[in-house]
């Protein structure tokens, strides 16, 4: 082979090289687009009466320590890096945490919680998550709730669930590269598993630290990080990092 030829087949291998990374920057910004687009349609949404007396009422009658505190009052979205591998689903969000400060977990101990265990995990640039422009950054991980509003006393019906179903699904397609589901607590898993046709039977159950596949998926079940299952020892630190390492290790095979 000539030095002239083998010169010419380097360059068109750079070239297409450098085509696939700038298909793949598009492809990523499309989907940001489209998600913000998704994002912008979710704090639009009144199609729940009670739970918008509730996101609503907490405004109105916040405890003492967030008298001085603008609520964000709305739904709230999803939060996390476009690119992720990693998906994260929690229940809803809190009265005081993310209804008030408009980020997905954040502003409440269960924040606390699942921040740290996805820093020790290497997701995120810092432990804590304390308000929306704090500088928290999300690498290879996404964050989301089954139902989009804080609910009376963490408790959604079943209808609202699956007015808000839609709203996953279509954000479970805006993820592209994300092969690992982590639901935390039971109904995060019911949630997951009604976005799929092709369940498997019998149905899986929920358990901490059980997993099943779905399609290109594998889904992780961990206890919710609620400070009713932290306070009591049901949910440890090590138990929660153990079902990120099996998430992160399948996510990163299957990548």
């Amino acid at each position: 082979m000539s030095a002239r030829h083998a010169a010419a087949i380097k360059a068109c291998h750079t070239l297409r090289a450098t085509r696939a990374v700038v298909s793949q920057y598009s492809r990523v910004a499309l989907m940001s687009d489209h998600l913000a687009d998704l994002s912008r349609e979710i704090t639009a949404c009144h199609k729940c009466r009670r739970l918008v007396t509730c996101r609503e009422r907490a405004g109105a009658e916040p405890p003492k320590r967030f008298l001085d505190h603008d609520y964000w009052l709305k739904p709230v979205p999803g939060f996390g890096d476009v690119a992720a591998k990693l998906l994260v689903v929690g229940l809803a969000p809190a009265a005081h945490g993310a209804n008030r400060t408009g980020r997905m977990f954040t502003g409440d101990r269960s924040g606390d919680w699942l921040y740290a265990a996805l820093y020790r995990a290497g997701y995120t640039n810092q432990p804590t998550s304390k308000h929306a422009r704090d500088g928290l950054v999300l690498t290879d991980a996404y964050v989301t709730n089954m139902v989009r509003c804080a609910p009376p006393d963490n408790k959604p019906t079943p209808k609202e669930r699956d007015r808000c179903l839609a709203f996953f699904h279509r954000e479970l397609a805006l993820l592209p590269n994300v092969r690992a589901i982590v639901a935390l607590g039971g109904f995060a898993w019911d949630g997951v598993l009604r976005a799929f046709e092709d369940v498997p039977t019998p149905r899986p159950k929920f358990g901490h630290g059980a997993h099943v596949r779905l399609g290109r998926y594998t889904m992780f079940g961990s206890y919710h990080v609620s400070q009713q299952n932290t306070f009591t020892g049901r949910l440890t630190e090590p138990m929660l990092d153990a079902v990120f390492a099996s998430a992160k290790l399948d996510a990163d095979h299957e990548a």
